[in-house]
């Protein structure tokens, strides 16, 4: 199947210019993360090969994985961060790397919060950071509300992200205000109990996000390119239903209008408020690998053995899968449509698993959840607004931009199936031969294995799919 547009008039190829920055395409690579580097924090040449791909794949633009601003607020060991100085050479090679492609690369500021994954070393013995001291619902990781010093150390700590990220010769940052972690911890009226300055009111809440703003355009000035990823509508309570439902898509828009007056250049619109999240990253949920994998999680949350319960045995199952499933019967219709998916434009061996017809459906479910929502947002907004979510359809992308949905669009496990799709794109393909299935397989595999595709339909056999996973390796870090 290919486009009838040629790539000068295909909106898709057409630059995004942000106030301080141009991505020469609409198509972001979203954040998504793997325990590619070194324990101590250091970055890897595993993670330098990780990036290229995506470069190499003609994406406009990279949105770094997961980068903590303090050792203490990693998700899991062996993510690189962004906590002192000698960082610097490291992130700076990276870019290098992913310039000599035009490609940008913009350096995700993160904190977990209470959503640590996996402690770790650092960790042992300490209850998270939040700014609460209520566990956390899913898989019940513990925590302790956050001093005001403790704030404010926090809020330095982002400030000199930014400044490092600057000094590597980055295009800019992303504050990762999203999906449950720190930032999300604060901003959500279902998470946030605090009493002080930083809780209660939508003004309260946003505070620790803008004070975060403020410190970084004063550390690195109005010239550095800074955008912010939010979670639109949170579903606090998608998955445990007695919590509170969290920030509405109101509470979200004033607080993108706030960041947007404090100096934020672009916002980036997600879902949700723990992760993985019903809705985001959207697609199944991994019940298998989630028997395999999970048992790492065991020791870090209160609930996690709960979880392993209703994921190992076939009759507690449904129970997980009625309360996981129950947020997708609230939202939205899909707004748009891309083009038919016809029988010829998949493999045919692909086709043994996944029909056209089947392929339709998936499409339609999980193709742009976020991207009512970032629609109300852009119109209440003047910077550019990027959706994430499923895309990996060029005649869809080309409908959301056309159509003010968004600017432009960010992808993570699509482009993780097919490291290459922006240039199937170009040459005229709707959809890969091979597209995405949506099965997440990759999302719990990433706990104890390399970060790659593990959906074994889109690949001829098993020996092939490690192949491409373990090309990652290489070059390898001694040589």
């Amino acid at each position: 199947m290919t486009n009838d547009m040629t790539n000068d008039n295909d909106i898709i190829f057409q630059p995004l210019t942000f106030r301080n920055l141009t991505v020469s395409n609409r198509i972001f690579r979203s954040n998504i993360s793997g325990r590619f580097d070194n324990y101590d924090g250091s970055g890897n040449q595993v993670r330098i090969n990780w990036e290229q791909k995506f470069a190499q794949g003609g994406v406009g633009a990279i949105i770094s994985s997961f980068t903590p601003v303090q050792i203490r607020g990693r998700i899991l060991p062996n993510y690189a961060t962004i906590d002192r100085d000698d960082r610097i050479p490291f992130w700076r090679k990276l870019g290098e790397v992913v310039h000599e492609y035009d490609c940008k690369f913009i350096m995700q500021l993160s904190h977990s919060g209470r959503q640590q994954d996996v402690s770790g070393v650092e960790n042992l013995n300490l209850k998270a950071l939040s700014s609460t001291s209520i566990t956390e619902s899913f898989h019940g990781f513990e925590c302790q509300a956050m001093t005001k010093a403790e704030i404010q150390e926090t809020v330095q700590a982002f400030a000199a992200g930014a400044r490092r990220a600057r000094e590597a010769g980055l295009d800019g940052v992303e504050l990762h205000s999203a999906n449950g972690y720190l930032i999300t911890q604060f901003l959500s009226s279902g998470i946030n109990d605090r009493n002080d300055e930083y809780g209660g009111s939508l003004e309260n809440r946003a505070r620790f996000l803008l004070e975060i703003i403020k410190a970084i355009r004063q550390e690195v000035g109005d010239d550095f390119h800074l955008q912010a990823k939010i979670s639109a509508v949170e579903y606090n309570n998608a998955v445990i239903p007695w919590e509170k439902p969290g920030n509405t898509l109101e509470d979200s828009i004033q607080v993108c209008q706030w960041m947007e007056a404090a100096g934020v250049d672009a916002i980036h619109v997600s879902t949700g408020s723990i992760f993985p999240h019903p809705l985001n990253p959207p697609g199944e949920f991994p019940r298998i690998e989630a028997m395999r994998w999970y048992d790492l999680m065991l020791s870090s949350g209160i609930h996690t053995f709960r979880n392993y319960l209703l994921f190992r045995f076939p009759l507690l199952y449904p129970i997980f899968l009625f309360l996981w499933n129950r947020v997708q019967k609230q939202t939205q219709d899909q707004p748009i449509q891309g083009l038919e998916v016809k029988a010829q434009a998949l493999n045919e061996s692909f086709q043994r698993f996944v029909s056209s017809e089947q392929m339709q459906e998936l499409l339609q479910k999980y193709q742009g959840v976020s991207l009512n929502h970032a629609a109300e947002i852009k119109k209440q907004v003047n910077i550019p607004v990027i959706c994430t979510g499923g895309f990996q359809q060029a005649s869809y992308i080309r409908r959301t931009i056309q159509e003010n949905f968004c600017d432009a669009v960010s992808i993570a496990r699509p482009l993780v199936a097919n490291n290459d799709l922006v240039h199937q794109f170009k040459a005229g393909k709707d959809l890969p031969e091979r597209p995405c299935t949506y099965c997440n397989k990759c999302l719990l595999n990433a706990l104890e294995n390399p970060l790659g595709c593990y959906e074994l339909s889109r690949y001829n056999n098993s020996d092939e799919m490690i192949a491409e996973i373990m090309t990652v390796f290489d070059p390898a870090p001694f040589r």
